[in-house]
């Protein structure tokens, strides 16, 4: 399972997650997509954590927090769509 992490400040960096995240449990891998054509990241993340419960209360904990003057969104992540070409 991954956690999906919204409306981020661009600023945020991995270990700016990272940091976040351990405070639920052991983070695995922290995900910061960048915009292909710019190189900016693209105001959200993905956090992988070590167990399911570290998962569930990283993501009730953090749903709606106030950080970086932001308003997080927070919440499991689903399966990406396939696209049509």
């Amino acid at each position: 399972m991954s956690i999906y992490v919204g409306n981020l400040s661009y600023e945020v960096t991995e270990k700016d997650l990272e940091a976040v995240f351990a405070d639920y449990g052991s983070v695995k891998r922290v995900y910061v997509p960048k915009d292909r054509e710019t190189g900016k990241m693209r105001g959200f993340a993905f956090v992988e954590m070590s167990a399911d419960a570290e998962e569930e209360e990283a993501i009730e904990a953090l749903d709606s927090a106030e950080w970086m003057g932001r308003t997080l969104k927070v919440n499991k992540a689903r399966e990406r769509e396939q696209r049509g070409r």
